[in-house]
Parts: structure tokens; sequence; C-alpha cells
């Protein structure tokens, strides 16, 4: 950060009184920048015994395969977010059931917030962030072409905890995503 977002000045990098870390501080308008982590919301979109997964059109990771998630907006509950985000990346209308992993990546400031969702209708396609939507069963599942550890991760608590038929919430950290 190079200027102050409320008045134009320059910022400089120091720790204010009573804090512990450094933070961007406006020496004309006394303004402290916080920055805090992202946000990001998605969902295991299931049919049947089938998980929809979408194809990346954008990067990072183009060409690789992911749950549909983003970065949650302004203005939305972390569920209306993950259901916004399977609507724009598979056009996929979907029912939150309940939150399934709550992943810190703090090396790159980020919290994913992974739901488990029911496809209300089989019905999708490709939105315009996405090559291609498919459901997966297990077998199926593009282990070495997903996009993210994160998902990756989370698939994979999916499919151990799918036979006892109870989902825990998973709480982690990601080293590296």
């Amino acid at each position: 950060m190079n200027y102050c977002s409320n008045c134009g000045a320059r910022v400089a990098s120091r720790i204010p009184a009573d804090d512990d870390r450094p933070r961007f501080i406006c020496d004309s308008c006394h303004t402290v920048h916080y920055e805090n982590p992202k946000v990001v919301v998605g969902c295991i979109p299931e049919w049947e015994d089938r998980i929809l997964l979408c194809r990346r059109a954008i990067e990072p990771c183009y060409g690789l395969w992911t749950l549909p998630a983003g970065f949650l907006e302004n203005g939305e509950t972390v569920e209306e977010g993950a259901r916004r985000e399977a609507f724009e990346e598979v056009r996929a209308d979907v029912k939150i059931l309940s939150l399934y992993t709550l992943l810190n990546l703090t090396q790159i400031n980020q919290i994913y917030l992974l739901f488990r969702a029911h496809l209300v209708e089989q019905s999708f396609k490709a939105g315009h962030e996405t090559l291609e939507a498919r459901l997966f069963t297990e077998p199926e599942i593009p282990w070495d072409d997903l996009a993210f550890l994160s998902i990756k991760e989370t698939l994979k608590l999916y499919f151990l905890d799918r036979p006892t038929g109870a989902f825990p919430l998973h709480m982690g950290r990601i080293p590296d995503d």
C-alpha cells in the first residue's frame, strides 16, 4: 500500500501504539489501515453418489479441476456466497447442508469455508470461469489434476466420512496451496 484510501496521502508501515505488528498508517489523517484475510466460500455439490467438479477457465490453475468456490462478497452470508459460487461456476442450484471444512491458509492470508450441498436438480453447465462441469464418482475423481491442496484435502476427508454418513466439521491448516 502506498497511499491512504481515506485522504490520498502517502502511508508508512510501522507498529501503532498498543499493537503488535506493522500496519500501514497515514501521517496526514492518522488512519490505520488493517489488512485481513480473504474468505473463500464454496461447496461439495452432491448428486446421488457423485460430486460435481468444474475445470477452471481462469488462472491460477487454468485447466485443473476444483469444487465451485470463490471469494465471499460484501453483504452476503457464507451460505449465500457458496450458493452464488455454485451458480456462477457451474450454473447449479444447490441446497446448503452444513459447513464441512474450515481451512486456514495463512501463507496467502485466506480462510476456506466449504459446505456440503445437494444439487436441487441434475442441471448444470459451465459458467464463464469454467471450461467444463462434470459429476464424478469417487474412483473417477481426477486426483492428480485437482487445482488446490485445500480442495484435495476436503475431498479426501469427504470420502473418508461418507461411508459412515457422519460429516463432522473439519478444521485445519493447509501449509501450501
